[in-house]
This record gives structure tokens, C-alpha cells and sequence, in this order.
């Protein structure tokens, strides 16, 4: 029973924290060592409840990015669609390859996680002031250079508790893009960068994936997907009417209560 608990909540929280700018890696971290587990059954469970979270963006935003693919060759708007996020999503590929299981080793740690949660809130909290007139409203609109300095934000993320839909989302924010923009640029580029990093991971892990545990994957995967549902389909009118700043306020406490618990551990 503890071990399905675990299982649930782990899936819950990835797809909670996934898209919303509070790094699910951080709060998987710091999950599993406030609760004293790793979570079930290790690899092969992270992989499918990341592809339960992307699911969900896929079935919010169906008509969008089918649309997007099927008009890209004809419509010159869903072409640079389609162009924007892949330019966007190269630059974490790239670096991913390279550097994230060097840069994982060296900074895995919980009190790196709270240290990074609650300096992302103070970034946050000075970009939503900074940001008052934006250029760019739609992902369609963005230029090349936008996208690519987009992307290169998004490498950032590979610190774990920086946030991958915070990275993207304030770095489009710095360079431009409204809200609206920022947080929808971030929830498509999620899909092919996890995508991409899920394969990845199944390359580089393939022999210690097991799917003993098919009850406990499939538990995760559906309670990620169901989070992740509620929370795309929430997160733009919620941002839109309150911004970013109670996210800020939310890594700032969360980090900050964390590393306290930690350091008198």
C-alpha cells in the first residue's frame, strides 16, 4: 500500500509542477527526500509519468498542433509554428547530449534544489516588474532569434530546481513575449524536449528498464496525465489574471522552508 501511495503521488506531482514554473524535478527531489523514498520502480517509472504529462498537452492543444502540422507545408503562420519550436527545442538537445549527465552529477543534491527554487522566485518576482510592454503576443510572431534565445534559456533548466517551464517562460518574458505567449511557447516546446530527453533516457538506460511493476507505472502515468489535464487546461487564465508572482512567492516559501529543514537536518 505505501509503495502505491508513492507511485500516486509522485505522478501527481509531476504533473502539477511540470508545466507550471516550479520545477517537478525540484519537487520530486525534495519529495522523495523529505518522505525518505526514491519512488517506484525507478527508471522506467520517471520516463512514463514525464510522457503522461506530455499527453496531456497533446490532447489540450490537439486541434492547435494538428492543425500546425497538417498546415505547416501550405500556411505560412503554422510553418513558423512549427519552425519556432523546433529552433527553440535545439538549443537543449544540443546541450543535453553534451553536458546534463555531467551537470546532474555535479548539482544533484536537495539543498541545490531549495537554493535554485528560491532564487527562480526572486528572478521571477523582478521580471514580472521588468516586463511592461511586450512585443510579441503570439508564437507565430516570434523571429528566429527569439526563439533561439528562448531555447538557450531553457538549458538552464538543467540545474535541477531552476524549472524548464520557468526558464522558458521568464526568458521569453526578458526578451519580449507577453504572458500568454511565454507560458503557451513553453507548454509546446515541452514536447519535443521531453520527447527528446525520454528517448534519451531510454537509450542510455535501456538495460535497467523493467516493467515488472506494470500497476504502479500505469498508476503514475495516470495520475500525471490527470494533474497535468487539470493544470494546462487552468494555467493560461490564471496567468493571465494574476501573473507569475504567486508562483514566485510559492518557490521563494517552499525553497526557502525547505532549505531550513534541510540545513538542521
Amino acid at each position: 500500500m505505501e509503495t502505491i501511495l508513492h507511485a500516486l503521488l509522485l505522478g501527481i506531482v509531476e504533473g502539477l509542477t511540470e508545466f507550471l514554473p516550479v520545477s517537478s524535478t525540484g519537487h520530486l527531489i525534495l519529495l522523495g527526500d523529505l518522505l525518505g523514498f526514491q519512488g517506484p520502480p525507478g527508471k522506467t517509472f520517471e520516463i512514463v509519468i514525464q510522457l503522461g504529462a506530455i499527453l496531456a498537452v497533446c490532447v489540450v492543444y490537439w486541434r492547435r498542433l494538428s492543425g500546425a502540422a497538417i498546415g505547416m507545408f501550405t500556411n505560412d503562420r503554422d510553418m513558423f509554428f512549427v519552425r519556432n519550436i523546433l529552433i527553440g527545442f535545439l538549443p537543449a538537445m544540443l546541450v543535453g547530449v553534451v553536458a546534463y549527465k555531467h551537470i546532474r552529477a555535479l548539482l544533484d543534491s536537495p539543498i541545490i534544489v531549495a537554493i535554485a527554487l528560491v532564487v527562480g522566485g526572486v528572478v521571477i518576482l523582478v521580471l514580472e516588474r521588468v516586463n511592461k510592454h511586450p512585443r510579441f503576443h503570439a508564437v507565430e510572431d516570434f523571429p528566429v532569434s527569439l526563439s533561439v534565445k528562448i531555447g538557450l534559456f531553457q538549458c538552464l533548466a538543467m540545474v535541477p530546481g531552476v524549472s524548464r517551464s520557468g526558464a522558458t517562460i521568464m526568458g521569453a518574458l526578458l526578451v519580449g513575449a507577453d504572458r500568454k505567449a511565454a507560458a503557451e511557447f513553453s507548454f509546446f516546446l515541452a514536447i519535443p524536449t521531453m520527447l527528446g530527453a525520454t528517448a534519451y533516457s531510454l537509450y542510455k538506460n535501456w538495460s535497467e528498464l523493467s516493467f515488472d511493476n506494470m500497476g504502479l507505472i500505469a498508476l503514475g502515468f495516470a495520475a500525471a496525465f490527470i494533474a497535468a489535464l487539470v493544470v494546462v487546461r487552468a494555467a493560461i487564465g490564471l496567468i493571465l489574471r494574476y501573473g507569475f508572482t504567486p508562483f514566485a512567492w510559492y518557490r521563494i516559501v517552499f525553497g526557502g522552508a525547505m532549505l531550513v529543514f534541510l540545513l538542521g537536518r
